[in-house]
């Protein structure tokens, strides 16, 4: 990757407001948030539940609508996307890795996989082969045919980033990727990601867990009653860059 591109700017926020009405009370999820992320970054944003992260990241993946601000793309407004570029925005540049893995049930892991290349319009021989690649990469290549089920939770969250790598995309979101995994998982889904990312793929990361974004992240920004509160910098900063 060139330098040039390294220190570009691929995703920025202007005073971007997410507001829900929850009876007589307005509840502002995000509220006047301005960001810029870099391209091969990894950023980190912590707070608590409720803090608006979760929120903050359906926005920036186009999963969501602001209710005032912007968000930009490679200085490219997302407003401006009409509905079938916005689908295009999230089935080919974005990958989502969510706390739940979201995977479908009844589905092996290798058609999980798969599914995430069905609205790319990706031929049926070529999903099967990418997906087959991803996830033998991940260490799951004894686990093609198995359904959620029969796999542990670290093995259901390598599947659910399998899903999210599979169409190459240009950044990785992941809304408290090891939130429902214990210590040793927590850890083998923390290396994954910091491997991803010195391969230079951005990853945008939300949590609640500080020592978790401090082992992984660049940057770590601080999420309170949906403003930025505090650019916590991180002890990982000091490793080199991707």
């Amino acid at each position: 990757m060139q330098s040039d591109t390294k220190t570009s700017n691929l995703l920025k926020t202007h005073s971007l407001c997410r507001y829900y009405n929850r009876g007589p009370q307005q509840v502002r999820a995000v509220d006047e948030v301005s960001l810029s992320v870099k391209r091969g970054e990894f950023l980190g944003i912590v707070g608590a539940s409720g803090s608006g992260k979760s929120t903050l990241l359906s926005l920036l993946a186009g999963l969501d609508t602001p209710t005032s601000g912007q968000i930009e793309i490679e200085n490219t407004k997302l407003s401006t996307f009409n509905r079938r570029e916005l689908a295009a925005y999230r089935a080919r540049r974005i990958g989502m890795v969510f706390q739940s893995f979201n995977l479908i049930y009844h589905y092996s892991a290798l058609k999980n996989v798969e599914m995430a290349l069905y609205f790319n319009s990706t031929p049926g021989r070529e999903r099967q082969e990418k997906a087959v690649e991803i996830l033998g990469n991940l260490g799951l290549g004894d686990r093609l045919s198995h359904r959620p089920a029969d796999l542990s939770g670290g093995e259901q969250q390598r599947v659910a980033i399998a899903r999210a790598l599979v169409k190459s995309p240009e950044i990785l979101f992941a809304d408290e990727p090891t939130g429902n995994l214990d210590y040793e998982n927590s850890q083998l889904i923390a290396n994954l990601l910091s491997d991803l990312n010195k391969q230079g793929l951005t990853i945008i990361m939300a949590t609640h867990d500080l020592d978790f974004a401090n082992r992984c992240c660049h940057r770590i920004i601080s999420m309170h009653y949906g403003k930025i509160i505090d650019n916590i910098g991180s002890s990982s900063s000091k490793r080199e860059k991707p």
